[in-house]
């Protein structure tokens, strides 16, 4: 495949055009369009962008659930030369307001409303100088578009023939101990030869028909999604949130053959399976990974879901597939490993002072190789604590590898839990809850969950004369963050455990 990898995004979508013409290429609400005329919505949203100036260099964010105006901005934004900013659909107006004033992002995709959230109410309050226009992709898309000169506009020529692998492509914000969310700075050039090896790994072809419940903010559903979807010829079939009556819906009526998820998908699908049994006869394969997968559900969803080359995979922001199973293997094997590192990628597990260890032992696994980051926007000495002088980007995660080269996930370095399938930052958490006006001192910690993994604890201290309980805090907080953010209970202390140095004894909390 590698001699006939897109150099961009928009090259993937005009070559799709090109290979596969009137075949459909994506699926919403029964309407079918083919590549040509995805294609060709991209390229008439592209004039309309030009027309407002955006060029090479600009950022341009979209904020809104998974649909296909999605994907048509995103192509059209980046046949500009911009560099796309997807925000997270659960951030609330603070957390979305201080990523736009830190891109400059001149235009916002967003929706009316989703879930109940006004996006752009939640933004009224905030200070974004150089946002210039915000766009409604689910009512104010086809007049934004047609503002612009169509697919056929000569300027849609002259700014795709200038596109190259080094643009920066994409800048998906990932949190930090350091309480600040980072901006992941990718290009075409890390990101297409690694989806090409996804796509290696599990077989997704020509024609399937792929159901894409995660989230386009999220690599998962954006690079190894829709991407995905443009290099292979598969077909999109985009949800906006998962809703198993409609996933099944989708798997009965449109035959669907490839769906990735986090495993509590697949435990949801498997009870309602139970109470009402359903034709699941169409589904092949995906992947999943994010937390441990029992062995037996990998078993029941290849003998009861029919998915026989279902696989699991790690990755991140930085580095978006470092290891992956493959199809066959065995169920031991994909529940309690990650796989191996994809070809390019160097993988090691690192001990203290940086050195590799032996197979079985644990340490920190570090990855290196032609996909990784460029760096973190505007912050060199985050990048150079992530990227050591030798190359290595150190993942945080704490792992072994076994005589064939699989790892095994045993924990984190960083200061991090895994909440639903979305990464936790205790020093983000905290730094939003020293918003409340009655918390004087906060600290947060992960704490295990049956149905979410784990699940944030916040130990907070009270300013004095101030009287709130624990319901105010978690209401509070629910309004002032992503909800998987939300700490599920609090503990008022006195003060919190120290050292000398003032450090918060986070092993003294855990208990």
């Amino acid at each position: 495949m590698a001699e006939t990898l897109p150099q961009t995004i928009p090259h993937a979508a005009a070559l799709a055009a090109r290979r596969w013409g009137d075949a459909p290429a994506l699926v919403e609400n029964g309407e079918a369009w083919s590549f040509n005329q995805l294609w060709g919505q991209c390229r008439a949203a592209a004039s309309a962008l030009l027309l407002r100036g955006v060029r090479e260099g600009d950022r341009v964010a979209i904020w809104a659930p998974n649909s296909r105006e999605w994907v048509v901005a995103a192509i059209g934004l980046m046949i500009c030369g911009a560099t796309l900013i997807p925000l997270n659909t659960r951030f609330k107006g603070h957390e979305a307001g201080d990523i736009l004033r830190r891109t400059r992002s001149r235009l916002l995709f967003t929706v009316d409303s989703f879930l109940g959230h006004d996006y752009r109410a939640l933004l009224a309050g905030e200070d974004l100088p150089d946002l210039a226009e915000i766009v409604l992709l689910d009512t104010g898309f086809a007049d934004f578009v047609a503002t612009g000169h169509g697919a056929d506009d000569p300027a849609v020529d002259a700014a795709f023939d200038a596109l190259h692998p080094d643009i920066v492509s994409d800048m998906i914000f990932t949190s930090g101990t350091t309480g600040l969310p980072k901006g992941v700075m990718m290009t075409y050039g890390r990101v297409i030869p690694q989806i090409a090896m996804w796509i290696a790994n599990t077989g997704l072809a020509r024609g399937e028909r792929y159901l894409i419940v995660n989230p386009f903010f999220h690599s998962f559903g954006f690079k190894v999604g829709w991407v995905a979807c443009l290099i292979t010829g598969a077909v999109m079939y985009p949800m906006a949130q998962f809703d198993v009556g409609q996933v099944i819906r989708h798997i009965e009526k449109d035959r669907i053959t490839f769906f990735p998820g986090p495993p509590t998908i697949f435990q949801t699908l498997l009870a309602e399976r139970e109470k009402h049994p359903f034709d699941s006869s169409s589904l092949r394969g995906g992947t999943s990974g994010s937390t441990s997968v029992p062995a037996v559900l990998i078993d029941r969803i290849r003998n009861e879901l029919g998915m026989k080359d279902l696989t699991t995979a790690y990755g991140m922001s930085e580095y978006t597939v470092i290891t992956s199973c493959v199809p066959g293997d065995p169920a031991e094997i994909i529940a309690n490993t990650v796989g191996c590192a994809l070809p390019g990628n160097e993988v090691i597990i690192a001990g203290p002072e940086g050195q590799e260890l032996p197979r079985g032992q644990s340490g920190e696994i570090r990855v290196r190789g032609p996909a990784m980051m460029v760096g973190y926007l505007d912050d060199p000495v985050a990048t150079a604590e992530a990227i050591d002088a030798d190359g290595w980007l150190h993942t945080g995660d704490v792992g072994s590898m076994d005589e064939a080269g699989y790892i095994r996930i045993t924990g984190r370095l960083k200061d991090m839990y895994i909440s639903g399938g979305f990464n936790v930052y205790p020093a983000e958490v905290e730094s939003l809850l020293s918003r409340h006006p009655a918390l004087s001192m906060v600290a947060v910690i992960g704490v295990a969950d049956e149905r979410l993994g784990e699940v944030g604890k916040a130990f907070v201290v009270l300013r004095p004369d101030t009287e709130v309980n624990e319901q105010d805090i978690i209401g509070w907080s629910r309004d002032n963050m992503a909800n998987y953010k939300v700490p599920r209970s609090v503990v008022f202390v006195d003060d919190l455990p120290r050292n000398a140095a003032g450090k918060v004894l986070k092993h003294e909390l855990q208990g």
